[in-house]
């Protein structure tokens, strides 16, 4: 492999495109004849729909049809796709559009089309209904209790499920404790925030019975899937673009009843027809994140050894369940409880609560930061009752340095890593020891520094097939990639993941040019279309590169072994008598008798003169199954100062070692580093979903919604150790998340040691300088 392109930092191929407003997004096309759809969503968290009338809406200037829940009943129940087992699951029907009862505000009851967008939401106004309002419910932990308000007849205390994890003795490891350490966490409800909002445009070929749907996924072999079960489209018949797509974060995970609305009336009308949404609308409706009410043990010795762990969780699920959601908080949040450490005993409980909000998904890390959090924000507690160190208690109990798997006792196995030797860097890195004496000198002057730090390991790579369906994911979790070397030597790549954001453009490119030995501009990624790539299950869960990427060079070594045969066919040498490198091939020892990849790609097309037995062309495909997960880590260490009389936190320093293994290309991995890391800090320091008692939310747009700005940032530093996955075939490990796991509980841990000598023992995240202040003036009480 070319060490001058894989590990090299090249600029995003992808960016001249996006920063002079050149890329095309779905909200961008237009087609000949096209509607525009608008939905009209319920202005209640809880009511029955007693009345229904869109006659007048009929008759508004330039609408072409308005439709009801009762219009639409073929359209089948939105699909919940990660059953999990053993954990009686009750899956409450979810329809496209209520008939009659609505249960968050934003739920649909009705859409309008129209020739423009303007008049289809004009049109809504003239929309009556009739609702009667019912109590709502919005805190998970007390809509699972007896007498709350119940969304759904079918499920008593609203519970969506119940799961539990648990390895080694619980009980033994409490009664032997010699100290027990409880905590109650709130990770609030968030809001994804990507800067493209969502967008579906479906076109509808009665003639043919064949369906173009454009869409802002995250996943464009999934909708088709999923389309096809709630349209009855055969998927032969189905075809998804996703053009450009400008974030999703998890948001575009999932499958969306306005987008299969949409599908419904280009089917009805018979005319191309697109619904986008307003900021509002996303607010209100596209999937959230988080929602956790989290009661929390750690039992430990006094020397600071940790014996057990154990967890309540009370996880908001919103109205509905999601395509995703259920899997969430149980086998990304459940199974990552041990974190980088050696506990000989874990138990969590998992209680999945509707409320009468907006659905939940998957939300950058999905499950792990509120894993990290728990375990992390017990470490910090233990630390201050033990009146240790917590850097020590987190190297006393790390699971040693390890190359090839780990079991834990949740009972993952971790691929390959260093935690104590990444820690060991960090502190150095950050001279951890002067830090602390800085810190004592500036208490002395009543300046209140504070020193946090978290470490973490996220399972990633998510795969394998078999796995997946042993916890319920209805699907598999490989991902394929064909290459194809065109005669003049440029290749083509083609794959079933879906870029949005992550640079796969460019890190893949350099995949194959290293493989291969060809310019890097000379590959070209293609993506997005399921009638001209492979199937493939998407991009998230950090899987990209881990499982994508693995199938790409995979592919491409096929392609190159090919290649060989045919150079030494024309160069007439055996085929083990050949090597490779810079694009060529050539006899050992004799460099002279050479052939390019130029050269063999032409006569593999050509076909002039093949050896027996190999066909013409040069393509490959690879459909690549992982045989575990991949396993990232790191540790994060943040500086902070807080004015106690105004509670405003001053964010002094940042840095972020993470280690996702080799680099294809590290200021793509320090990109997305940056970006994880600020989003996690939005958690801690200034996002959350506000709902008033009666469900409407108050923070709904960006007016009241806090979104981190550069201005309350430092720079932050980035800094790795590299530990190779020993399953994939360049050791890749995966970093689109990364940043997010640690760096919420980093933070949350900086602030309270600066406030430990005020007393203050907790704070409600996120930490705004008014919660800062009140908890200070509590303390003081």
């Amino acid at each position: 492999m070319s060490a001058r392109i894989f590990g090299s930092g090249i600029r995003r191929r992808e960016d001249p495109r996006l920063i002079t407003g050149a890329a095309t997004y779905t909200d961008d096309l237009t087609l000949p004849g096209m509607l525009h759809a608008a939905m009209l969503r319920s202005p209640h968290a809880h009511a029955r729909i007693k009345r229904i009338d869109v006659s007048s809406a009929k008759s508004a200037p330039g609408v072409v049809a308005a439709f009801t829940g009762a219009d639409v009943g073929w359209l089948k129940p939105m699909p919940c796709a990660w059953l999990v087992p053993n954990a009686n699951l009750k899956v409450a029907a979810y329809q496209c559009i209520g008939t009659d009862t609505v249960r968050y505000v934003g739920d649909i009851v009705a859409v309008v089309v129209a020739e423009t967008p303007y008049q289809a939401h004009d049109a809504l106004d003239l929309i009556q209904v009739d609702y009667e309002p019912l109590p709502p419910v919005l805190d998970p932990k007390l809509a699972n209790t007896p007498g709350a308000p119940q969304l759904h007849s079918d499920v008593p205390n609203n519970e969506a499920f119940h799961w539990v994890v648990a390895g080694g003795d619980i009980e033994a490891a409490f009664e032997n404790a010699e100290v027990v350490v409880k905590e109650r966490i709130v990770q609030q409800r968030l809001i994804p925030n990507a800067m493209e909002p969502r967008s579906t445009l479906a076109q509808w070929s009665a003639a043919s019975g064949e369906l173009t749907l454009w869409n802002t996924t995250q996943n464009p072999h999934i909708l088709r899937f999923l389309c096809s079960m709630v349209t009855g489209v055969p998927e032969d018949k189905l075809r998804v673009i996703a053009p450009e797509v400008g974030g999703g974060f998890g948001s575009k995970i999932a499958a969306y009843p306005a987008d299969f609305i949409t599908v419904f009336c280009a089917m009805t009308l018979n005319r191309p027809v697109k619904w986008t949404e307003t900021r509002s609308e996303n607010y209100q409706a596209t999937t959230h994140g988080r929602d956790h009410i989290q009661e929390v043990e750690i039992a430990a010795k006094k020397d600071g050894t940790i014996l057990g762990l154990k967890a309540t969780i009370w996880a908001g699920m919103g109205a509905y369940l999601s395509t995703a959601a259920p899997g969430i908080p149980t086998i990304l949040h459940g199974l990552m409880l041990s974190g980088v450490y050696q506990l000989p005993a874990v138990k969590e409980d998992v209680f999945g609560v509707y409320t009468n909000c907006t659905p939940v998904e998957a939300y950058r890390g999905a499950g792990r930061p509120e894993a990290t959090f728990i375990v992390e924000r017990m470490i910090e507690k233990l630390a201050s009752t033990l009146e240790m160190d917590s850097a020590d208690i987190r190297l006393k109990n790390m699971i040693p340095r390890f190359e090839n798997g780990h079991t834990v006792v949740t009972g993952l196995i971790y691929d390959s890593g260093d935690y104590p030797g990444g820690l060991s860097k960090l502190l150095n890195h950050v001279k951890y020891t002067d830090l602390r004496r800085e810190q004592a000198a500036e208490r002395q002057r009543r300046r209140y520094l504070g020193i946090g730090m978290a470490s973490y390991v996220e399972i990633c790579g998510l795969g394998p097939s078999q796995v997946a369906g042993a916890v319920g994911f209805q699907g598999g979790l490989w991902e394929s990639a064909i290459v194809r070397v065109h005669p003049t030597g440029k290749v083509n790549v083609y794959i079933g993941a879906s870029p949005h954001g992550q640079g796969e453009e460019t890190t893949f490119a350099q995949l194959v040019a290293s493989e291969i030995g060809v310019d890097v501009n000379d590959v070209k990624v293609v993506h997005g279309d399921t009638d001209t790539t492979p199937m493939g299950w998407g991009t998230y869960g950090s899987r990209t590169t881990a499982v994508g990427g693995a199938a790409l060079v995979l592919a491409t070594r096929k392609v190159k072994e090919k290649a060989k045969i045919i150079a030494a066919h024309l160069i007439e040498a055996a085929v083990e008598d050949m090597d490779y490198a810079d694009g060529k091939f050539f006899v050992k020892g004799s460099p002279h008798k050479a052939k390019t990849i130029q050269e063999v790609a032409l006569m593999a097309h050509v076909a002039w003169n093949m050896p027996a037995g190999v066909e013409a062309g040069l393509e490959a495909s690879m459909f690549y199954d992982p045989p575990n997960f991949t396993y990232p880590f790191g540790s994060h260490l943040a500086v902070v100062e807080i004015d106690p009389e105004t509670g405003q936190i001053d964010l002094k320093r940042y840095v972020a070692l993470d280690d996702c293994g080799p680099q294809i290309n590290p200021v793509i991995v320090e990109g997305q580093v940056h970006g994880g890391v600020v989003q996690g800090l939005g958690q801690a320091l200034w996002e959350e979903a506000v709902y008033d008692d009666n469900g409407q939310l108050l923070t709904g747009s960006m007016l009241d919604y806090a979104l981190p700005r550069a201005d309350a940032l430092c720079d932050i530093e980035v800094i790795s150790t590299v530990t190779p996955s020993p399953h994939h075939p360049l050791g890749l490990k995966g970093v689109g998340e990364a940043g997010t796991i640690a760096s919420t509980v980093t933070m949350y841990n900086a602030v309270l040691d600066a406030l430990k000598p005020l007393g203050v023992k907790t704070i409600q995240m996120p930490m705004t300088p008014e919660r800062v202040w009140r908890a200070i003036q509590d303390a003081r009480m």
